[in-house]
């Protein structure tokens, strides 16, 4: 079985060609692919399959030709992943499977379709706009922090942390507890402090996340617009530009009336194949 790797801020797939959809997986192979010392390592699985030849695209292969068949690293599924979504994207078209028309690229995924556009190392893939639907609480150690659930296609709680409280300090090598009434397929949580003014944006968050499915991982592009969201609801703004960085690196979002574009680098770094 052949593979590539690629990351998009430190968030990184293994990258599965099967455009007809004959590869079977299990959530234990996933899971076996994913294992950082025993397999390839990744916080997911991207299989490149074309929509019409997977049950979960085939409605949406009148949009778009290639769906993102996205497994979490534990093996479970997930609805949406942005940063998995440029990745992907970048892989198609240096592969040759695709290319933009009219400097757009769509993508089906179990979300709905995304549109990526491409300019140079950065990708930048336009998804839903995020709801800010309700309140949530997280509890992580003695910490009990109030935040917001937000939907950007899959479930976020973006948990804002109060003054004084470091965000690098944070123990996040267990998950946090939340409510399961309110989540009741997981949550990816997401915990913010506020970062210095960046030219040309209209906010600047600090970010880091435990992934439902992956534990702590280096960037999640869904949460970072999550966060972005937020960030313009407290400062009064229904649209605008927020700097996101993660511990592997920085994205940008820019929040618009009726959708939301995520952007930043994504590369792919080895191929290979599994035995």
């Amino acid at each position: 079985m052949e593979f590539t790797k690629g990351h998009g801020t430190g968030n990184d797939f293994v990258i599965l060609p099967d455009p007809d959809g004959r590869l079977t997986l299990t959530p234990e192979r996933v899971a076996a692919l994913c294992d950082r010392r025993r397999g390839v390592g990744g916080d997911g699985v991207l299989r490149v399959v074309r929509a019409a030849k997977h049950p979960d695209g085939a409605g949406q292969a009148g949009e778009a030709e290639w769906f993102m068949d996205y497994w979490n690293a534990d093996g479970s599924f997930a609805e949406m992943c942005g940063n998995g979504a440029r990745v992907f994207v970048r892989y198609l078209v240096a592969s040759g499977l695709a290319a933009p028309a009219d400097g757009l690229l769509p993508v089906a995924t179990r979300a709905g379709v995304v549109r990526a556009r491409l300019d140079g190392e950065t990708i930048a893939v336009e998804m839903r706009r995020p709801d800010l639907y309700d309140a949530g609480v997280a509890t992580l150690g003695g910490l009990t922090l109030p935040g917001t659930a937000v939907d950007v296609g899959n479930p976020h709680l973006v948990c804002a942390l109060p003054a004084g409280l470091d965000l690098a300090a944070l123990d996040l090598t267990r998950p946090p507890g939340v409510d399961p009434a309110l989540f009741p397929a997981g949550v990816n949580v997401e915990f913010t402090s506020p970062g210095e003014p960046v030219d040309g944006t209209d906010g600047h968050v600090l970010m880091r996340v435990y992934e439902r499915g992956s534990a702590e991982t280096l960037s999640c592009g869904t949460g970072a617009c999550a966060v972005a969201a937020v960030a313009l609801r407290d400062a009064g703004r229904e649209t605008g530009v927020v700097a996101v960085d993660v511990p592997g690196g920085r994205l940008t979002v820019t929040i618009e009336p009726d959708s939301c574009w995520l952007a930043g680098p994504a590369l792919l770094v080895a191929t290979g194949t599994v035995l």
